[in-house]
């Protein structure tokens, strides 16, 4: 059986203005926080594995220890650009890095892999995006639209209902994308 593996972006706990900017449905900030923990450990088990790419917290360190003590899993945080109050708990975290190509074993690709680059900005390009490549991001909380061309798309949780995507959810949304391969023999 294959590990539960996760993906997130730009919780933005502790910041309250983030309600607006992103109109999220929230009436305050404590609402905001207990929502986002709950939908995140309604879907992540504590032996899960959870890679954020980026923005998980704007409040103070200890505030930020103690929302991230409460979600399950096994994190690994790909930094975005607020990161401060997050990287005060590294051992949080199973590995901090800016960016990062995962390898994921499946049955379904020819070679048995999938791999994904993980990055809290989208790109238009990337290493193997020519050759089916996957690249997950967030940063841009919805506002970017998604390009059916490019097997990529923003897994923050302004564009998941607030939830975490599972591996599994993401090989549907790339399975529905019209990416051809650039090179493929022409009939």
């Amino acid at each position: 059986m294959k590990p539960n593996i996760f993906f997130t972006a730009d919780h933005h706990f502790g910041h309250e203005n983030i309600i607006k900017f992103s109109e999220r449905p929230f009436e305050s900030l404590e609402q905001m926080n207990e929502e986002l923990i709950k939908r995140w450990n309604e879907k992540i088990g504590k032996d899960d594995t959870v890679y954020h790419l980026g923005d998980v917290s704007l409040g103070k360190p200890d505030f930020t220890k103690e929302i991230l003590d409460r979600l399950n899993g096994n994190i690994h945080l790909i930094k975005g650009n607020h990161e401060g109050a997050a990287l005060t708990y590294p051992k949080r975290f199973a590995s901090i890095r800016d960016y990062h190509e995962l390898k994921i074993d499946e049955s379904e690709n020819s070679n048995g892999k999938q791999k994904i680059i993980l990055f809290h900005y989208a790109m238009r390009t990337w290493n193997g995006s020519h050759r089916g490549v996957w690249q997950l991001y967030g940063h841009s909380h919805g506002t970017l639209p998604d390009d059916e061309m490019a097997l990529s798309f923003d897994v923050g949780v302004d564009c998941h209902n607030f939830y975490p995507v599972s591996y599994e959810e993401v090989k549907e949304i790339m399975k529905s994308k019209k990416w051809t391969p650039p090179f493929a023999p022409r009939n």
